[in-house]
């Protein structure tokens, strides 16, 4: 469940109301001033806390989890390199005295190809400044966090941006290959890390659609990790994916049918076999959720889970003759993107040259055209409208300033009295192993945040090193 505004404290009251809700895992979404690398002291105020909450310090992440037991709930932390959140993570469960081996969750934005692909504003440093931390938080992870994912590859953001069903997953699991083949370059055997590779995709209320994406994802993942790189492990050629229904989809006409597309959308996720799953709130559209949106957002997964009788079967829908045909066709249509964009030199390479890009960029605007025309019909959109002032409006909450400039005032006055001279030593060590070729890049940015160095700090030493960040936007 989407969860944040201005201060982690609103985090922890809210995420605390949806376990005790029945919500059984925690995802810390970050305002935009976290996602393009700067603390809130640095940005002006009515930037904060906008979509997500402002994460800059240890201290923040303390708060964010005051009473909330970190070795019981799955954690979600929509964190990218250099993996700050991840990092104070387990530095809290450090202070705890918890064994990283109790530690279950994911670290949900870690895939860089598709922020440069589609969501620029997590662009900070260069690509191989994404690499380099990206695989060095995968080598640190196998090594000490065993029930951590410390990669999940996004399709999400591709679809959200216009790519079609066979796009996203040609594209996500094109990526998936890039960062395999980067981690055993890295010296990692296959079966010490791929068990713990993790998807995240988009859930459309295209149904079958859907349903046969997911089922032609997990023949196509088996068979690359039994034949290309030969997995021995079991566990290896399981595909476990997240999916999220798709706020791409979602109006701000006529909000409330939104309930209804949300409950669609996470029931094809269910009978295509997602291991969990995001519903997003019918008010999203519009803003972060209210906290009556979110909790209607969280029954209606409850209620698909213990009422409907879907999740009693594996496959419920297997041997169906549209679906089975579907699945093969998915697969069909995927392998030949799979193999146009390793023909080109892989996924990095095809980022590179703008193709990714430029693919769903047609797609997004055939889809906007197709809408425009009512050859695709969007209820309370483009068909079935009603006036203005017959729609629902929902009241949606605004960041708190009080909160706002509390949390600045604690991030200023913890900058002011931390141990400054073991602050600026991390932060030096850190640019030090950016720059060489030894030492592990994560392992680093987990000393820097011990020693009360921020995200902000932390991104901006990278930035010297690897330069800023720039997306690569091709035309067509």
């Amino acid at each position: 469940m989407l969860i944040g505004f201005e201060s982690p404290e609103t985090w922890n009251e809210r995420q605390r109301e949806m376990l005790q809700a029945g919500q059984t895992a925690a995802n810390l979404a970050h305002c935009n001033t976290w996602m393009r690398g700067y603390d809130i002291d640095e940005v002006e105020k009515e930037l904060i806390g906008t979509c997500g909450t402002p994460i800059n310090l240890l201290k923040d992440m303390e708060i964010c989890f005051k009473d909330i037991p970190l070795d019981r709930i799955s954690v979600a932390l929509n964190d990218c390199a250099p993996f700050t959140s991840t990092a104070m993570f387990f530095s809290m469960a450090d202070k705890q005295g918890l064994p990283y081996s109790c530690l279950r969750g994911t670290t949900n934005q870690s895939d860089f190809l598709s922020h440069y692909v589609s969501l620029h504003m997590y662009c900070r440093f260069s690509l191989e400044g994404h690499r380099r931390a990206t695989i060095d938080c995968i080598k640190f992870c196998t090594d000490n966090v065993p029930l951590w994912n410390p990669l999940s590859v996004i399709g999400q953001h591709m679809q959200q941006a216009g790519a079609t069903p066979v796009q996203e997953l040609a594209f996500t699991l094109s990526s998936a290959i890039y960062y395999v083949e980067e981690c055993i370059k890295a010296g990692l055997d296959i079966d010490a890390f791929a068990s713990r590779v993790s998807f995240f995709f988009d859930s459309t209320i295209s149904v079958m659609e859907e349903i046969a994406k997911f089922r032609a994802g997990r023949r196509i993942w088996a068979k690359l990790m039994k034949e290309r790189w030969g997995a021995k492990d079991p566990r290896s050629q399981r595909f476990k994916f997240h999916a999220q229904t798709s706020g791409r989809e979602l109006t701000r006409q006529q909000v409330l049918n939104n309930l209804a597309r949300v409950a669609f959308q996470a029931m094809a996720a269910v009978l295509g076999g997602a291991q969990s799953i995001h519903t997003d709130a019918y008010d999203e559209a519009l803003n972060s959720p209210s906290a009556e949106a979110a909790r209607l957002a969280l029954m209606t997964q409850n209620i698909i889970a213990e009422e409907t009788g879907l999740a009693d079967v594996i496959d419920p829908l297997g041997g169906s003759y549209y679906l089975e045909t579907l699945t093969a066709q998915m697969e069909e249509k995927t392998w030949e993107y799979i193999n146009k964009i390793e023909a080109m030199g892989g996924m990095l390479k095809a980022v590179e040259k703008g193709f990714i890009q430029n693919e769903i960029s047609r797609s997004s605007l055939k889809d906007v055209k197709a809408i425009e025309q009512k050859e695709k019909i969007v209820v309370g959109l483009n068909e079935y409208v009603i006036p203005e002032e017959m729609d629902f409006t929902p009241k949606f909450p605004k960041p708190d300033p009080v909160k706002v400039q509390r949390h600045i005032d604690r991030v200023r006055e913890i900058k002011k009295t931390r141990d400054q001279g073991k602050a600026r030593m991390a932060l030096d060590h850190l640019k030090r192993v950016a720059d060489g070729k030894t030492g592990n890049l994560f392992e680093a940015v987990l000393n820097a945040v011990k020693c009360n160095a921020s995200h902000g700090e932390v991104v901006s030493a990278l930035r010297d090193v690897y330069g800023e960040g720039k997306p690569l936007i091709v035309g067509f």
